[in-house]
This record gives C-alpha cells, sequence and structure tokens, in this order.
C-alpha cells in the first residue's frame, strides 16, 4: 500500500502550514499564553470560515468533501503551532451542532475523566454533570475533571494522535535548529555526537509515529489506530524532553516555547484513548484479533 502523499494532499497540507502561520503565529501563541484560558473566537470563525472544522462534511452539506487522511494532515499542522481550542470536538460535531462548521459554534466533549474548555464552551456534547474545575499543566488547555467520563470515539484518538505528530515534529525541528546555532567550545552543539544521537533518535520517533498515523488513518481499523495513539504519545512527549535537553537551561525557562509543547503532549496523552487503554486494546489484539482472549 502506498502511503505517500498525493499532491493534493501535500497543496492541502501546504494551505494549512500558510493559514495558520497568517492567523496563529508565534505572537499569537504567546498572545492565547497570556490570555490564561480565553477562547479567540475570531481565530475560531476564520478556521470555520477556511473549512477546518467541515473539512469532511460533503460538498452539498457545505463542506470540503474530503477524508480521514486529510483531516489527520491538517490536525497535524494544528499541532505543530499548538493550536488552542477544543478542535477535535467541533470538527467531530461539524454536520450535527448547528453552526459548528462555520465556527460560529465552540464545541467540547469528554475525553475520559476530563473535558476541556468547558467555560468557553457553546454547546457539550456528552455528560458533564458535577464537572469540576482542574488546575490544568498546560496554559492553553483549561481543564475540568468529571467522574466516569466516556473516551469518545476512536476517531478522537486518531486525530489527537495526529496533534501529538505535528508537536514531535516541530519540537524535533527545533532542536536541529537550535543545534545547527548554539555554539560551544568554538563549534556548533551539533558536532557533538551525543546531541547528533539526540536529535537522530527524535526523527527516528517522529517519523515511525508518522507511520503509524498515517496507516490507521487510512485503514481506520481501531487497533492501528490505538497502536498509532501509543507511538504519537511517546514521540510528543519524548521529542519535547529531548528538546529540552538540546536547548539546556534556557529550554526550561518561560520565554522558551518548548515547555509548551512538553505540557500540551502531556494533557492530550490522557484524553481520548490514554496509553493504559491502548496498551489493553493491543494486548488483546496480539491475544486473539477476534475475541481477545488466549
Amino acid at each position: 500500500m502506498d502511503f505517500r502523499l498525493t499532491d493534493d494532499q501535500k497543496a492541502l497540507r501546504a494551505g494549512v502550514r500558510e493559514l495558520l502561520a497568517r492567523h496563529f503565529d508565534r505572537a499569537a501563541l504567546r498572545a492565547a499564553v497570556e490570555a490564561g484560558g480565553v477562547l479567540d473566537r475570531k481565530l475560531w470563525r476564520e478556521l470555520g470560515a477556511a473549512g477546518f472544522f467541515a473539512l469532511r462534511l460533503p460538498e452539498e452539506a457545505g463542506g470540503v468533501g474530503l477524508g480521514l487522511p486529510e483531516a489527520v494532515l491538517v490536525f497535524e499542522e494544528a499541532g505543530r503551532v499548538l493550536l488552542p481550542g477544543p478542535l477535535i470536538a467541533t470538527h467531530l460535531a461539524a454536520g450535527e451542532v448547528p453552526g459548528a462548521a462555520e465556527g460560529e459554534v465552540v464545541v467540547t466533549a469528554p475525553g475520559g475523566p476530563f473535558v476541556e474548555w468547558l467555560a468557553e464552551a457553546d454547546v457539550v456534547v456528552g455528560d458533564v454533570r458535577d464537572a469540576e474545575p482542574m488546575v490544568s499543566v498546560d496554559p492553553l488547555t483549561p481543564l475540568h475533571r468529571i467522574p466516569d467520563g466516556d473516551w469518545g470515539p476512536m476517531e478522537a484518538a486518531l486525530l489527537t494522535a495526529a496533534e501529538q505528530l505535528g508537536s514531535a515534529s516541530r519540537t524535533t525541528e527545533m532542536a536541529v535548529q537550535h543545534a545547527r546555532e548554539r555554539a560551544q567550545f568554538g563549534q556548533p552543539i551539533g558536532a557533538f555526537q551525543a546531541v547528533k544521537h539526540l536529535c537522530a533518535q527524535m526523527l527516528v520517533r517522529t517519523e515511525v509515529a508518522r507511520a503509524a498515523v498515517y496507516a490507521a488513518a487510512v485503514s481506520g481499523d481501531p487497533v492501528e489506530t490505538g497502536g498509532a495513539k501509543l507511538l504519537a504519545d511517546e514521540a510528543a512527549v519524548r521529542c519535547a524532553r529531548d528538546c529540552l535537553q538540546v536547548y539546556g537551561g534556557m529550554g526550561f525557562t518561560w520565554e522558551a516555547d518548548v515547555h509548551l509543547h512538553l505540557k500540551r503532549a502531556w494533557v492530550r496523552a490522557e484524553r481520548w484513548l490514554p496509553a493504559v487503554l491502548a496498551e489493553e486494546m493491543e494486548a488483546a489484539a496480539l491475544l486473539d484479533p477476534s475475541t481477545g482472549t488466549a
């Protein structure tokens, strides 16, 4: 099976990257951090107008008419720039909740014991009774805790994996760029073997996750989606940590963006099929693909 991107898919990815560069650059990212959990409604409507949420709706329903593989590419780009907001819940609600496709309505939904952006949402899909606000490690993802929350559809897990993949790709690029520019002992730190190996491991981890995420997007198989989520979570968290290592002490400062990738990766890893459930799914499939028993 050929998983190489088509020309149309490459154009879609480039267009989304250009769109986000215009509307959510680093200055906008920092402004969102300072806003402290206030969603930019103007940006949300711009995303809606660009077809971000209506990507998979049929054209006769006002959508773009694309499929899950294309949605994965779009959410990968969102993950690269740490685009905030309940993107996945609103995307999945397009066509079901009036105004979601156009970005006029913000939709959120539980992803396990957590629900994000509850205070900013216009519509909540699912039971969030007894939701209690909690301190989120990620300043760009306000959270509420709910008892016995539903883990949501596998599509949500795959799109989350795509976001994790985008973040892993971006932190790998950041590490390589810093290794080229930062000099110690009269030469770039990227010339040192330890830093070379760290960056190489980041690249391998990211590309393995990319293959799994793209394959799951094509097959739509729940077990492959579980494996993709596991690999993408690991790539996002470990690449962010390794990027911090390459940056050294300055990577831990508030002014650097590396810590934002790590914190978002931690949050995503606990939502929409966390590792413990994905591992159980993979183990059951290995034991017996039909029944999950030995």
